[in-house]
């Protein structure tokens, strides 16, 4: 089997606290993976540590063969991993178009000057209005990030990842802050992408996490509990505990058979 990402043994230590305890997560191509856990469990540092933002303090990440245990955010997304965030970093002035543009254009090392730019380099527009069309934002490119939904925004910071052509994808919380009626049209978007990309969910809601993926790893105080298929993880005894609480044991069992 061919894995886009692997994490071996990863450990995070801060002084005498140990955050994430010998994690190891594999990723094979095309994966449609969600890591799941109760608050404080160390999906925060985990996603640092394999996006760079965070050293590990022991273990291996193996990004599509490469070691990339030591190398920094830049260098990983040029080795194909892409990643969105909790909380929103576009730039609200610009266009959905111009904001894309410019993830593009930094990557390719294109000139900064963006109107300039966007006349001369028309493979790299034609990436970007692949991307936009493949996600339903086209109608929405030359607004105002501040005049879109906030699914939209969403969706934007999808296509973002998305135009840096990845091979691992993780996607932080993607449905965070967006109100219900909006979340399908988001979960709608991520189903049609790219199956050779492998993408992993962090995501605290269950039904979400049904609907999207096909494996899941739980993570509680720092260490897996327990990976399998989602109907596995929810009918596990050990992850009702650990993720809800014995309070929330019934509720967790209701979403398993949902």
């Amino acid at each position: 089997m061919e894995f886009a990402l692997e994490a071996k043994g990863l450990c995070k230590n801060y002084g005498g606290l140990r955050v994430t305890k010998d994690v190891t997560l594999s990723l094979p191509v095309g994966a449609r993976h969600a890591l799941i856990g109760p608050n404080g469990a160390g999906k925060t540092t985990l996603v640092g540590l394999l996006s760079g933002t965070i050293a590990p303090s022991s273990g291996t990440i193996i990004l599509c063969g490469k070691d990339v245990t030591t190398s920094g955010p830049a260098a990983r997304v040029k080795s194909g991993l892409g990643r969105t965030f909790q909380v929103n970093s576009l730039f609200r002035e610009l266009s959905v178009f111009q904001n894309v543009f410019l993830a593009i254009s930094e990557h390719r090392g294109i000139s900064r000057h963006l109107m300039t730019s966007i006349a001369r380099h028309t493979d790299a527009t034609e990436d970007v209005w692949r991307v936009l069309d493949m996600l339903g934002l086209s109608p929405d490119a030359s607004r105002p990030i501040n005049e879109i939904a906030y699914g939209r925004q969403r969706l934007v910071e999808i296509a973002i990842a998305l135009v840096l052509e990845p091979r691992v994808l993780l996607l932080d919380e993607p449905a965070a802050g967006i109100p219900g009626a909006e979340v399908p049209i988001l979960l709608n978007a991520i189903e049609k992408l790219d199956e050779k990309i492998a993408v992993l969910m962090i995501e605290h809601d269950m039904q979400i996490v049904k609907r999207f993926a096909r494996s899941v790893t739980v993570l509680a105080e720092g260490e897996v509990i327990e990976n399998g298929s989602p109907e596995a993880v929810m009918a596990s005894e050990r992850v009702r505990t650990v993720y809800l609480g014995r309070s929330g044991q019934q509720r967790f069992g209701e979403l398993a058979h949902a």
